[in-house]
């Protein structure tokens, strides 16, 4: 089955891609044509994150093994995108946050004469740079950071003895 996928970069103008690639492609199939199409090498860091309807970022899904948790580059795409599950977020180049909107639009047969992954849309040009990113507010308690104080309770490490 193909994949028809709509990718949507969270800029002030319109700039989206539609994509259609293979359910059994991986992952990283994916992460590299989405960066191709908006003209982007594929060799920055970038991730995946799970989202919902209203597209609050959820769990990460690595490219590459940080030690801290699953990686996810050579996971099918039949086994992340279900009905109940057909978004995605994705960031490219984590120093510049390149942020992408994913949302699979269709499900259909292959053609025999097309060759996957194939655009099938584009629309807007990618701007020379990343806008600049609000991030909300970190639920710490600023007074016990001034302080210098344990945030997470007394098995906390002692952030002096690394100083």
């Amino acid at each position: 089955m193909i994949l028809r996928i709509r990718t949507i970069l969270d800029v002030e103008n319109d700039v989206l891609r539609d994509i259609e690639i293979e359910d059994n492609a991986e992952l990283n199939d994916l992460h590299i044509v989405i960066a191709k199409s908006y003209g982007f090498t594929g060799k920055e860091m970038a991730s995946f994150y799970n989202t919902n309807e209203n597209w609050e970022q959820g769990d990460e899904m690595s490219l590459i093994d940080l030690g801290v948790g699953k990686e996810y580059a050579n996971k099918k795409l039949n086994t992340i995108f279900n009905p109940e599950n057909n978004r995605l977020l994705y960031v490219y180049d984590f120093l510049a946050l390149w942020t992408f909107f994913i949302e699979v639009m269709e499900v259909k047969k292959n053609k025999k004469d097309i060759k996957y992954p194939n655009l099938v849309f584009s629309h807007g040009e990618v701007p020379e740079n990343a806008p600049s990113k609000n991030f909300n507010e970190s639920n710490l308690n600023d007074e016990k950071i001034e302080n210098n104080q344990n945030i997470n309770g007394p098995n906390d490490l002692d952030y002096d003895q690394f100083y």
